[in-house]
């Protein structure tokens, strides 16, 4: 699998936009106090299991994985924080913001059809 670099740099950007989408749901759809918690916990858990949950050997990330799954796995994973990203602007009211990042998201995903055959073959 080749690594593109502008496809490289899609992908850091929809990550980014996915962890600051949950916090964005947090402060926009609860009431104090648990706005203040969830804003940070949120983005916090998020990043904590794209970061944690990795496919040794993946060109993409550094190729060490602190918990390993199998491709399968990253690749739900993946769906539901890139896509869930998505989601969670929806339900913060930004609606145009969400179909954007969808939008993004789909067409990055058929994009990378190499990497998501590389996720499925191991």
């Amino acid at each position: 699998m080749s690594l593109n670099p502008f496809m490289l740099g899609v992908r850091f950007l929809l990550e980014l936009t996915a962890v600051a989408s949950f916090g964005i749901l947090g402060w926009r759809a609860f009431e104090s106090p648990w706005r203040f918690l969830l804003v940070v916990l949120l983005p916090i858990l998020v990043a904590a299991a794209w970061g944690v949950f990795a496919v040794p050997g993946d060109p993409s990330r550094n190729g060490e994985a602190t918990v390993a799954v199998p491709g399968a796995v990253r690749l739900v994973l993946e769906i539901l924080v890139l896509g869930g990203g998505a989601f969670a602007l929806w339900g913060a009211g930004l609606s145009v913001a969400a179909l954007v990042s969808a939008v993004v998201l789909v067409v990055y995903t058929a994009l990378a059809y190499d990497r998501l055959g590389w996720l499925l073959a191991h």
